[in-house]
């Protein structure tokens, strides 16, 4: 009885792990998905470890996440895994705004963004 299970959404090889709600300007998330886009888990690791940006961080502990969600629930190998896909998506935006002269007002943006990461397990060409 029951829910029947739902279909995955990444293939067999592959795991992800989804960060929504980052109180951080989507072009400003972008640049450190680039970064990592592409590279071995390990050295995706150290590159945010050692990078200068502020969300470098919370990017680190979702790409652990993912690889922790590849080992636990997918059974992959850690060791061959791959960052494939890092994207970036808008979210809320709070509107506030801020006081200036003759009594007008200025807008001020705070976005948020939503960051999906995939990793993939790839065979070591010998």
């Amino acid at each position: 009885m029951g829910q029947a299970k739902n279909p995955r959404r990444v293939a067999d090889n592959e795991a992800r792990a989804k960060l929504r709600m980052l109180r951080i300007s989507p072009q400003k998330l972008n640049l450190i998905a680039t970064m990592i886009r592409g590279k071995k888990v390990e050295r995706a690791l150290n590159d945010l470890e050692f990078s200068r940006k502020r969300a470098s961080a919370d990017v680190k502990k979702l790409l652990q996440s993912a690889v922790a969600n590849a080992e636990n629930n997918h059974g992959l190998d850690i060791d061959s895994l791959v960052v494939a896909e890092a994207y970036v998506g808008k979210n809320l935006v709070m509107k506030r705004f801020r006081a200036r002269a003759r009594g007008r007002g200025a807008k001020i943006l705070k976005p948020f963004s939503e960051l999906t990461i995939v990793v993939r397990e790839v065979e070591e060409a010998a």
